[in-house]
C-alpha cells in the first residue's frame, strides 16, 4: 500500500513539473509572438526560431535572503559590535 501511494505521489509530482514547464514555454511563445507582430514570412520564421531557442537571463546568484544579507553587510561598512548588530537587524527586516 505504501509503495502504491509513493508511486501516485511521484506521478503527481512529475505531472506538476511538466505542467509548469509548459506554462514557461507558453509564456515564452506569447512574448516572442508579441515581439514578432510586424514581421512576415521567412523573417518572422527566423525571428521566432531565435527567440524561442534563446536562453532565459541568468538569475542572480544566491537566494533572496542571501542577497539581502550581502547587501546589508556592504552597507554596514566598518560598524562593530552592538552598532553593527543593530544595523543588520534593521536592514534585514526591511522589504
Amino acid at each position: 500500500m505504501k509503495k502504491l501511494l509513493s508511486l501516485l505521489a511521484l506521478g503527481l509530482a512529475m505531472s506538476v513539473g511538466v505542467a509548469h514547464a509548459a506554462t514557461e514555454q507558453q509564456n515564452k511563445m506569447k512574448t516572442c509572438n508579441a515581439e514578432a507582430k510586424d514581421k512576415k514570412g521567412d523573417e518572422r520564421k527566423a525571428f521566432m526560431k531565435e527567440c524561442l531557442s534563446a536562453k532565459p537571463a541568468a538569475a542572480p546568484e544566491g537566494t533572496p535572503q542571501q542577497n539581502k544579507m550581502k547587501m546589508c553587510n556592504e552597507t554596514a561598512g566598518d560598524k562593530k559590535g552592538d552598532e553593527r548588530k543593530k544595523h543588520m537587524s534593521e536592514c534585514l527586516k526591511k522589504k
